[in-house]
């Protein structure tokens, strides 16, 4: 694993993760606010930081309450599959399993971060009126701004690696770390249901309430980073 954060990025800011966010409460030190990409670079441009092999951590992802309610309305119950977990407070973990990320000082190359982190085997279920619906097997592709995933319903897959959150980092928080640097936090992207996903679920719970417009919540992410 290869992880360089040199001191001058976290003073100067300058790294975004355009993907939902996860991780613990360890974190400590905070970067300023990241500057726009450039729209081309050289390919030689160095990553200003990179990990290429993520042990871990979580994505946590705060419910939004609107969310919530408009479950709540469609009779419709979430819950958690795998290892993930839903806590009386709203907030879904879901353990990271592996992935690379690599990050370039916003304004030399773009996008300025590349890679995709994985969530083997957690997920989300949404039940309503005998049938379940399973998102599973996460991945969240930064550069892309997108979170796919495998797709059951009733326990028979309707589709894999299906375009499920777009992931809006224009809320996102400057980058921190922790005391020691083990772990690298990003926070604040919202996750925003895609119309792929909300016409599988409209069509299996026979709605027609979800769009493209629907705010799932805001995530964090945390990744050790050694």
């Amino acid at each position: 694993m290869n992880f360089r954060l040199p001191t001058a990025l976290l003073t100067a800011g300058a790294l975004a993760f355009g993907a939902a966010a996860c991780g613990d409460d360890e974190d400590t030190d905070t970067a300023a606010a990241p500057a726009a990409p450039a729209e081309s670079a050289p390919a030689d441009v160095e990553p200003a930081a990179k990990v290429d092999d993520i042990t871990g951590f979580t994505t946590k992802v705060t419910l939004d309450p609107g969310f919530v309610q408009a479950l709540t309305d469609l009779k419709v119950t979430p819950g958690p599959v795998g290892p993930a977990t839903i806590s009386e407070a709203g907030v879904a973990t879901f353990p990271i399993t592996g992935g690379n990320v690599t990050y370039y000082t916003p304004g030399t190359k773009s996008p300025y971060v590349e890679g995709i982190v994985n969530h083997d085997g957690a997920g989300l279920s949404l039940e309503a009126g005998g049938k379940k619906v399973e998102l599973t097997n996460f991945d969240v592709d930064p550069g892309q701004s997108i979170l796919t995933g495998d797709v059951s319903v009733d326990g028979t897959e309707a589709a894999a690696d299906a375009p499920l959150f777009f992931l809006d980092g224009r809320t996102l928080q400057p980058l921190r770390t922790n005391a020691d640097g083990s772990k690298a936090v990003l926070e604040g992207t919202t996750l925003v249901l895609t119309q792929t996903a909300a016409d599988l679920l409209n069509d299996t719970f026979g709605i027609d309430a979800l769009n493209n417009e629907v705010i799932i919540g805001t995530a964090k992410i945390t990744i050790n980073t050694m």
